[in-house]
């Protein structure tokens, strides 16, 4: 998948992937940063240059909103509903890729 296009084909790269999944409550940055790391036990680390590029594209596309949070000046982000339908199709198209692999390898 080229670098920039996965959005253009309605598929995630896991870094969207996981930033929408820990998006299923309101966080700011460096919360979404623990709750990734929280999910995937430590093995998906995304660097604070990265993590603010794919929220500016995530907002863009309206997979995620900017919640105001005046009292901590801090930006706050939750997935929206047409960002948990991207997601739910995602998963789906995971599960399948997943199941294929299985299967290949279950014949060798």
């Amino acid at each position: 998948m080229a670098r920039g296009k996965s959005l253009d084909d309605n598929q995630l790269t896991d870094s969207m992937y996981y930033i929408l999944l820990s998006l299923i409550e309101p966080l700011h940055g460096y919360g979404i940063k623990q709750k990734i790391s929280d999910l995937s036990a430590g093995k998906i680390e995304i660097g604070p240059a990265s993590l603010y590029t794919i929220l500016k594209k995530l907002v863009t596309r309206d997979l995620i909103v900017l919640l105001d949070d005046l009292e901590n000046r801090k930006k706050t982000y939750q997935i929206s509903d047409s960002g948990k339908a991207l997601l739910k199709q995602d998963i789906e198209r995971r599960i399948q890729m997943a199941e294929i692999g299985k299967s290949i390898l279950n014949d060798l």
